[in-house]
């Protein structure tokens, strides 16, 4: 009998076990929206530490990972919850008591740093940062001459990823994959990081794609590993699938730290691929 073709599908412990202490991880998505919960979790559960992550607007992956204690340092214009839910709380004590750097940027600034990444450049200009404390606060800002003449430049210095971490709703076990409705800075960070891990929906089978290339958003040959992952964005959205959940944000958002390992095995079953669902995700 032939064997199947698995491709590049790993299981999520598997794909998890690429990001190693210290990694500079970008995270997909956008605030409440298609953010690789499964894996953000599985990251936690494994006990990360040292986490430098990426990210233009982020919310319950960040405050997750730093309620886990995995970061060391956040690159983002922005870490909250929207309107309804108020602030990122653990990521906001993480900071505040200095076991978290904040890098402050405008959103522009970190899709600015990730472009210059993804064209193989030292920095990139970001011509509209021409006052403010963003300059002087963060160490990725500087001003140049312009070697053409004229005024100065202030520029943002490359964020390159050790891994990106992107869910999407579809893939096939090749690694192409497919996001529906807003993209966000997920094809960006697939085309900067170093390693590419895409959870999904939906896995197809190899060249699922074939026939239909210009679907595809992330090319397989950028992507390491493919994790199927229902419902790997919740409790955040994933457009066209499911809604997030209020109740299990807000639910989230009332834990103090000591309580962080029940929340996690509460997803576990269904983060590696049980179909029901525990009580955080009703």
């Amino acid at each position: 009998m032939q064997k199947a073709d698995k491709g590049k599908r790993m299981s999520l412990a598997e794909a998890a076990g690429l990001v190693r202490d210290g990694d500079c991880v970008a995270l997909g998505g956008n605030v409440l929206h298609r953010a690789p919960m499964a894996m953000v979790r599985e990251l936690a559960r494994q006990k990360r530490k040292g986490l430098r992550l990426v990210k233009t607007a982020g919310a319950h992956d960040i405050d997750v990972l730093c309620a886990a204690g995995c970061v060391a340092e956040v690159d983002a214009g922005f870490v909250s919850y929207e309107t309804a839910f108020g602030l990122a709380m653990h990521y906001r004590r993480a900071v505040e008591s200095g076991v978290v750097k904040a890098n402050e940027h405008a959103c522009y600034t970190v899709i600015a740093a990730l472009r210059a990444a993804a064209a193989g450049a030292p920095f990139m200009p970001v011509v509209g940062l021409k006052a403010g404390d963003l300059l002087k606060e963060n160490d990725y800002f500087t001003v140049i001459p312009d070697p053409f003449g004229g005024c100065h430049v202030p520029v943002v210095k490359a964020i390159v990823p050790d891994v990106a971490i992107i869910h999407v709703q579809e893939a096939d076990a090749d690694g192409n994959a497919v996001i529906l409705g807003p993209k966000y800075e997920d094809v960006l960070m697939s085309r900067a990081a170093k390693t590419v891990i895409v959870t999904a929906e939906r896995v197809l089978p190899a060249r699922a794609f074939r026939t239909r290339p210009e679907a595809v958003d992330i090319p397989g040959f950028l992507v390491r590993a493919v994790v199927h992952a229902p419902r790997g964005a919740s409790p955040c959205s994933c457009d066209r699938a499911y809604p997030a959940d209020p109740k299990a944000l807000e639910r989230f958002r009332q834990l103090k730290a000591e309580e962080i390992g029940a929340y996690l095995a509460e997803y576990e079953r269904t983060d590696r691929g049980a179909r029901t669902f525990g009580g955080w995700n009703r």
